[in-house]
């Protein structure tokens, strides 16, 4: 190949033409995407990398110095020869019309694509977090099996004719919809064939379910909710499944008796919600930190969102409780509602205890159901009401009391069931606002 002439290398390029905000293109990994000009340095130190590029639909930690040979804008170009400095020439113009061709031009859902494909699966973050206990491990994969189930359920109940009452209560004294006894044959099927559980309690049965094939039985006790405010399914309000989860402590080689289960929340290994909405979301905590996780159906994983943490100086102020019931709650309460329309708080109330404490975690505020006249213990079950979304609350920075519960103020999770449909008043949210009900009590 002839020598270049000197005529023939590529000029050097006026990088003063780009300004703060320019809108360009910008390689990564290879992959071009767009991107704005952040700041153009004249230092010498920045002489191979001398533009800052902000990736659009990106953080700003993704920003990144760039050399001009990673840009591609109509302001580069000079007297028709493109930007790139490889010093092609015009008679190579066949060659890098066909690579143009190939090159993909980026667009704005590329930061969608990139998370759907980079973002840690549920899987995957079983398989890290359980640190090699494979029957934990089995347990989480049943349970987000399913959450899966049911969201499906749930998204085709209308067509399909699902809707409406079965025509019987449960065991708390509930009108049990169509949706209730499928959601409850859906959790009880996926856990007892996991080969990892003991012992089942659902709302929707009265008795617990005991595993007795000793070739199917496990380690784990689960309480569970299978489609907490399914009062609200019909008109299609946001409702959702809730868990919890000891490791019981009888003999392995027995069925599980109700003494595993009917334990402190303090006990509990692992708890969390699936909630089934605009999305399906499901939220875990296993005592270090809550994680949230989003249902992606067009590839059927859920995909991590983010690391879920209550604001701390409170969030918003919403409160967010049945007023219907105010003229039976204790004076406190009362108080504290009182106060809250006053001082500029908004209600927000779904009627849906997943809803309204999923909102709660990520706005801030308070979520109080506290016991009634007609009531005692108040109407949300310890087991799989009370303890995870106390747990989940507590590891998101927040706090979860009982109020003032036989006799004294206390957490949720010291609370000692009697039986495996008991009951307890609930307070939880940031500490802001738990606090002052609290104080209302002194």
């Amino acid at each position: 190949m002839a020598p270049r002439k000197a005529s023939d290398a590529a000029k050097p390029l006026d990088l003063t033409l780009l300004t703060e905000g320019m809108k360009l293109r910008a390689s990564s990994d290879g992959i071009f995407y767009t991107a704005e000009v952040v700041a153009v340095s004249a230092s010498k130190k920045r002489a191979k990398a001398p533009v800052k590029v902000h990736f659009l639909g990106y953080s700003a930690e993704y920003d990144e110095w760039v050399g001009a040979d990673r840009l591609r804008s109509k302001v580069l170009r000079q007297d028709g020869v493109s930007s790139k400095v490889d010093g092609r020439q015009d008679g190579r113009k066949a060659a890098k019309s066909k690579e143009k061709k190939l090159e993909r031009t980026p667009t704005e859902f590329d930061p969608y694509l990139q998370n759907r494909v980079n973002a840690q699966t549920l899987t995957q973050y079983i398989i890290e977090s359980t640190k090699g206990d494979k029957q934990l491990a089995m347990l989480m994969n049943a349970i987000q099996h399913a959450s899966k189930v049911v969201s499906n359920s749930i998204e085709k109940a209308g067509p399909a004719g699902l809707y409406g009452l079965a025509g019987n209560a449960n065991a708390t004294g509930d009108d049990v919809k169509k949706l209730d006894i499928i959601a409850d044959d859906i959790w009880v099927e996926c856990l007892s064939r996991s080969g990892v559980c003991g012992l089942l309690v659902s709302e929707e049965q009265e008795e617990a379910v005991v595993v007795e094939d000793e070739a199917l039985r496990g380690p784990f006790c689960v309480a569970f909710d299978p489609l907490d405010g399914s009062s609200n399914i019909d008109c299609n309000v946001s409702v959702g499944s809730i868990f919890s989860v000891y490791r019981r402590q009888s003999p392995a080689d027995k069925a599980c008796t109700q003494a595993d289960i009917l334990r402190p929340g303090t006990e509990i290994i692992v708890a969390g919600y699936c909630m089934y909405g605009a999305a399906t979301e499901l939220v875990i905590t296993y005592g270090k930190g809550v994680f949230r996780f989003a249902l992606d159906t067009s590839i059927g994983e859920f995909l991590y969102v983010e690391h879920m943490k209550i604001p701390q100086d409170g969030g918003k102020k919403i409160y967010s409780c049945n007023e219907g019931n105010l003229h039976s709650w204790d004076q406190p309460i009362k108080d504290f509602v009182k106060d809250c329309k006053s001082s500029g708080y908004a209600a927000r109330y779904v009627g849906s205890m997943v809803s309204d404490v999923h909102r709660t975690l990520l706005y801030g505020g308070v979520f109080v159901y506290p016991a009634d006249k007609k009531s005692k213990k108040g109407k949300l079950r310890v087991l799989y009401e009370g303890y995870p979304m106390a747990m989940i609350t507590e590891q998101a920075g927040g706090m979860a009391s009982t109020g003032m519960f036989l006799g004294k103020i206390g957490r949720i999770l010291e609370v000692v069931p009697e039986h495996i449909h008991d009951r307890c008043p609930i307070i939880m949210g940031g500490e802001r606002d738990v606090s002052k009900v609290l104080k209302l009590y002194a």
